[in-house]
């Protein structure tokens, strides 16, 4: 039994050389699997799936096994995302409600190892932490800690999946907020990482400047001084006193 894992498209599976030269030598119609596989994915457009296909060698059957999507792209798609952010800690890209999590959960429980929905919305929480997103206005830890007090046992009793479109306005505003207190932030470690550069770059100059100073000081100091020092000994001209003047008879 020969085992091809592959992640497609979901409904745009197309032949890739890894599959040609996995199912080419055997005599497998690349194309017939490929079509099988769309039909298999076609509800999942827009998304990348894992698919495995099991090639019976003897007999050249074959079966086609859709996995679950990753998390990311499941919440990519609920949001309508290209990518999560590359800066999680610093950009918040979205707020979920805690109905999307939850729906996030629901199509992922049976490829997660979690055994209660709770415990699959707090691993799709983790998820959205990485990919720089908030739910219900909160950071993952802040919102993993309500939940387990209980703040969402009411939606997550009664599987709610749809956001109404006030709570969607209420999202989008607590975002803007945040984002807001973002930007200030960056701008504020921005200005001081600045400070400090030019800071830094001043105390060499500074540092140059002392001493050429303390130079010029000292040379200030030295010529009053020899100014007003004594003739040497030897010199006899700056010594002898001034000849009288001789008057006449």
């Amino acid at each position: 039994m020969a085992k091809l894992s592959l992640m497609v498209d979901g409904g745009k599976a197309s032949p890739t050389p890894q599959v040609a030269q996995t199912l080419g030598p055997m005599k497998i119609p690349i194309n017939e699997v490929m079509n099988k596989i769309n039909e298999k994915t076609a509800a999942l457009q827009g998304i990348k799936v894992p698919v495995d296909i099991n090639v019976n060698e003897k007999d050249k059957s074959y079966t086609i096994t859709v996995g679950s999507p990753p998390t990311a792209e499941l919440v990519k798609k609920e949001l309508k995302l290209e990518k999560g952010s590359g800066t999680p800690n610093r950009e918040k890209l979205a707020n979920l409600g805690v109905e999307q999590v939850i729906k996030i959960a629901q199509q992922k429980m049976e490829g997660l190892l979690d055994k209660s929905l709770k415990a699959a919305v707090k691993t799709v929480a983790g998820t959205c932490n990485s990919m720089g997103l908030l739910i219900e206005g909160k950071t993952s830890d802040q919102f993993t800690k309500d939940l387990e007090a209980g703040t969402y046992d009411k939606e997550l009793k009664e599987g709610k999946t749809e956001v109404s479109s006030d709570k969607k306005a209420k999202l989008q505003s607590q975002l803007q907020v945040i984002q807001e207190q973002l930007k200030k932030e960056a701008e504020r470690l921005k200005a001081e990482e600045e400070a400090k550069a030019a800071a830094a770059a001043a105390k060499p100059a500074a540092e140059e400047a002392a001493p050429a100073a303390g130079t010029a000081e000292a040379g200030a100091e030295k010529k009053p001084a020899e100014a007003g020092k004594a003739p040497a000994a030897g010199d006899k001209k700056a010594a002898a006193p001034a000849a009288p003047e001789k008057k006449g008879k």
